[in-house]
């Protein structure tokens, strides 16, 4: 079946390094006590966006609608849960630890929202692209743990409706992936040969493991190698020597990290090690929220961050 994507240039950053600083420079990364309006990314917004957030109960999803309450060109218009949800009818911004909002938490999907920004579990994506589709409404994507078909399913709905798909939404993730396949191009053929390994720690609550960030990584890495690239999941008992076509994968899930990714490029007498962190959730909403004013306006199709960030 064949994949929607967006137009972008395969070109390299030019100038990366100053490239990095001057982006960072953009970028908003806050305490959860202190909701501010994300920054980063320019828009040409005239008019308020009207979002509504699907997993509004859950730790990302208030988070987003406290950003989001603080965006003087954003208005919150609907949070969005399972029927079974024992805190529908609450007050999203009273959840959120914001003012109060009169936008209750309901699983009805709302008419009037621009965009949904989706932080929830796989068992409710189904019915988020469904209600997407028929409402016509743009879509920012960061569950992960999808199926294979629903995987296909957001495929064939981006051609009929926009949408933002990624396993982080977080700046420093994106910046960090960029600079890992630039790695793996210059490394690739070194002598002795190269050796990939990512490790990922989250949260105790996290439900899926590898994350989709960490195999976001794999993919893009394993694009940069030979065909015939093996992922590998963890290692028991007698392994074997490491074979050189391999990435391996580690989940670490401990206490409340919101999320940290290390990639380790290990060659005979050096290594690389890249680590990315998150101190709190903020990021990722921020990331999230500019997605959804970048997508406002664009036609129907599949786009990522690289798209958002003009990578």
């Amino acid at each position: 079946m064949d994949e929607v994507t967006s137009p972008r240039s395969e070109e390299p950053v030019q100038g990366l390094v100053t490239w990095i600083f001057s982006t960072l420079s953009r970028s908003t990364c806050v305490t959860p006590t202190t909701p501010v309006a994300p920054t980063y990314l320019k828009n040409n917004m005239s008019e308020i966006l009207n979002i509504a957030v699907h997993g509004a109960a859950g730790r990302m999803g208030r988070r987003v609608v406290a950003l989001a309450s603080a965006d003087p060109l954003l208005k919150v218009v609907a949070a969005i849960e399972n029927d079974d949800n024992a805190l529908l009818g609450q007050d999203a911004g009273d959840l959120s630890g914001v003012e109060t909002l009169d936008v209750p938490l309901s699983s009805q999907w709302p008419t009037d929202a621009d965009v949904v920004i989706d932080f929830s579990l796989p068992t409710a994506i189904d019915r988020c692209i469904e209600q997407c589709i028929a409402h016509d409404t743009a879509l920012v994507i960061a569950t992960t743990g999808m199926t294979d078909a629903q995987v296909d399913k957001l495929q064939q709905a981006a051609k009929i409706i926009p949408i933002v798909w990624a396993p982080s939404m977080s700046l420093a993730v994106n910046l960090t992936m960029k600079v890992t396949q630039q790695i793996t191009e210059k490394l690739r053929d070194v002598p002795g040969g190269l050796d990939i390994e990512i490790i990922e720690r989250h949260h105790r609550y996290k439900a899926d493991a590898p994350s989709g960030t960490a195999l976001k990584f794999g993919d893009l890495i394993a694009d940069k190698l030979d065909d015939g690239t093996r992922h590998v999941h963890g290692r028991e008992g007698h392994t074997g020597q490491r074979q050189r076509n391999e990435i391996g994968y580690h989940a670490v899930r401990v206490g409340d990290n919101p999320g940290e990714h290390t990639i380790v490029f290990g060659m005979l007498g050096e290594r690389i090690e890249i680590n990315v962190a998150a101190s709190n959730r903020d990021c990722y909403a921020s990331g999230a929220i500019a997605a959804a004013k970048w997508l406002a306006e664009k036609p129907a199709g599949m786009y990522d961050m690289f798209d958002v960030l003009e990578m």
